[in-house]
């Protein structure tokens, strides 16, 4: 018997008789703030409003409900650091099932307490591996000693099928309005999402252009399917955009988005954080990161989206405030906004007061001052952090540095010293 590698329409309107009962069917939201600044009309599928706070449930709940009951009853697994897992963890206590998630031992709290909120006595938490692969290693070698099923977050039929019915509800929603869209933009992590809607909206909308956004430090679709035509194992990510950060995507969804995908964008984490904060402040919405990809894509299609109708998929909204500090950060890195350099101080009274006058301009300020070390009686290394009102006013500021130190070191430019240092 040869097993299905592909998904259809009619699989993925058999997904949603199935999950329809259980799954939020999510606003489809016009948006007035992005519309307005990107001057086309933006609708905003709001997937961060799901029970789980993300698209995965419905991937997770269509392939493990339509496992016959001797599956059932052996129970389930999965490995997974957030999303998936509270997907998992939620359809099993739902079902009756029980479920063994595994998640690397570096997993924030806060994900793990929501896993078992939503699975309660269902599940079974096993914090495993300072990485993913480590954590995935040990729950396939569990799940075949144990004679349970794997439920794959993305490289699974029935789970992209699940994922499908988003395109399905949009299309749905979007005749009351009388809406044709002309693009669509998802977050690709291991292609589960955009495998499904891509599927669907090209049986249903074939006028509708495909964009799948990715973070430029996780890109590993872009690289399989446009850059090399097979699919590659990416050495390094940035892990940052967690949700999306996939070193090899699956070999099911490689095939479904070479044949619907139309255009891929890859987002600068930086990038990222600036539309979290703006969705926040702007919108009063909570992005993750990679719910936030898809939004973050418009600056880029631009001018491609002008007087277009335009659908952008929240994917998700589990984001830990913990995090936002960071996300300041990175933003304001990425924006130009803020610098750090390493600096020769003199040490003698008013040396800080120069350096005010001479250096900043009327509107920056100083964030960070910090002695590393005493280098002789006359002057100690500094590491001095600088935020700009204008990122204009870079050029003045590095000119400014240099006449006041010309050994001075910027750190924006060396990730090293960056991580090490801030």
């Amino acid at each position: 018997m040869t097993l299905k590698t592909t998904v259809t329409s009619k699989d993925i309107d058999e997904a949603y008789l199935r999950i329809r009962n259980i799954v939020k069917e999510t606003p489809l939201q016009y948006d007035h703030y992005l519309s307005q600044k990107y001057d086309c009309n933006v609708y905003l599928k709001r997937e961060d409003l799901q029970w789980v706070r993300s698209f995965k449930l419905r991937g997770a709940y269509n392939a493990i409900s339509i496992l016959d009951h001797e599956a059932q009853a052996k129970g389930i697994t999965c490995a997974s650091a957030g999303n998936h897992a509270q997907g998992v963890a939620y359809t099993a206590k739902a079902l009756g099932l029980n479920a063994v998630i595994f998640m690397p031992v570096t997993t924030p709290l806060q994900k793990v307490n929501q896993v078992k909120f939503f699975g309660a006595e269902n599940v079974e938490i096993v914090l495993t591996g300072d990485t993913f692969d480590d954590c995935l290693k040990e729950a396939l070698q569990y799940t075949e000693l144990h004679q349970m099923t794997f439920i794959d977050p993305f490289n699974n039929i029935h789970t992209i099928a699940g994922q499908g019915t988003l395109a399905k509800e949009i299309l749905e929603q979007s005749k009351k309005d009388n809406v044709v869209f002309d693009y669509l933009f998802a977050a690709i992590g291991g292609g589960g999402l955009i495998s499904g809607v891509s599927t669907y909206m090209d049986d249903f909308s074939p006028h509708t252009q495909i964009i799948g956004v990715e973070p430029s430090g996780a890109s590993s679709m872009f690289e399989s399917v446009v850059v090399q035509n097979r699919i590659v194992t990416l050495d390094h990510i940035d892990k940052f955009v967690d949700g999306a950060s996939v070193a090899r995507v699956g070999d099911i969804t490689f095939d479904i988005a070479k044949q619907h995908v139309d255009d891929y964008v890859q987002i600068d984490e930086g990038a990222v954080c600036s539309t979290i904060l703006d969705m926040y402040s702007k919108q009063a919405i909570v992005a993750e990161p990679a719910g936030a990809l898809s939004v973050s894509a418009l600056e880029t299609y631009k001018d491609k989206i002008k007087g277009k109708n335009v659908v952008c998929i929240v994917s998700g909204g589990n984001n830990d405030i913990n995090r936002m500090k960071e996300i300041e950060e990175r933003s304001l890195l990425y924006e130009e906004m803020k610098h750090y350099f390493i600096l020769n101080f003199p040490q003698r009274p008013g040396a800080l007061k120069e350096f005010v006058n001479e250096v900043l301009g009327p509107q920056d300020d100083i964030t960070k001052f910090e002695y590393l070390k005493k280098s002789s009686q006359n002057t100690g290394t500094v590491i001095i952090g600088i935020q700009l009102k204008n990122h204009d006013d870079l050029s003045q500021l590095k000119t400014n540095v240099h006449d006041f130190d010309p050994s001075n070191i910027y750190i924006n430019e060396n990730k090293m010293l960056y991580s090490l240092l801030i």
